[in-house]
């Protein structure tokens, strides 16, 4: 299986989406700590740990790169921790990201990143060895399905995805914002929030098959194999 992604285009930049270069994300990544929060149209709120996104690779987060196989595109990489962490590791790495303070960051740890969406058109489409969803990001586009359609283009024949969970077992779709708590918000977007049974629901008539799913340090991992025919 081929799994190395073309060797151009790793540094360009192209269109963001508005609602992750809100002040209060951008702020939030320029300083390093929150608070943060994910706000529901009925104003329910869901802390984001922007001091661990700024923080080196912890336990957790290394109990999935040990299981990452090939090239490694972090999808929603944040200010780049994984990417950094699986690069250290040798692997070839690319983040992507629609916040250009979160390519910034992980630019100026040394990573590869692009200013970009997942669903834009990407370097080294269908040979991609693993994706990382990490942090939440199982909830980008508040699609699940189209997110793993997307995932499943993404990666090479019999790929391997490694997605970050919701600890209940929960399966939304809702609009939210990003707030910092003290009356800032940013535009509203869609979103998902997947426990692991959610996930394991959606992937499996995708053509997904489990490689595996654990908790460390509080937080719940999947591991899921692209199917090796379309």
């Amino acid at each position: 299986m081929s799994t190395a992604p073309p060797d151009t285009g790793l540094r360009e930049t192209g269109p963001a989406a508005a609602p992750w270069r809100a002040d209060p994300y951008t702020n939030a990544l320029r300083n390093g700590h929150g608070p943060l929060f994910l706000r529901r149209s009925d104003g329910w709120l869901l802390p984001l740990d922007v001091e661990r996104w700024c923080a080196r690779a912890d336990a957790a987060d290394l109990s999935a790169l040990r299981r990452c196989e090939g090239s490694v595109l972090d999808i929603g990489c944040g200010p780049g921790r994984l990417v950094a962490a699986a690069a250290a590791r040798g692997h070839r790495v690319l983040g992507v990201d629609v916040s250009q303070a979160a390519v910034n960051h992980t630019l100026r740890l040394g990573g590869a990143a692009l200013l970009r969406s997942v669903f834009d058109t990407l370097p080294g489409e269908g040979r991609w060895g693993t994706a990382l969803l990490i942090d939440g990001n199982v909830g980008i586009g508040g699609d699940p399905t189209a997110l793993l359609d997307r995932v499943a283009q993404l990666l090479a024949p019999g790929g391997l995805l490694i997605a970050e969970t919701a600890q209940l077992d929960v399966d939304e779709r809702v609009d939210v914002h990003v707030d910092d708590g003290h009356g800032a918000p940013g535009e509203s977007f869609p979103w998902a929030r997947l426990g692991t049974p959610a996930l394991l629901r959606h992937a499996r008539p995708l053509g997904w098959h489990p490689a595996g799913q654990w908790t460390t340090g509080g937080r719940s991992f999947v591991a899921l194999r692209r199917a090796r025919r379309a």
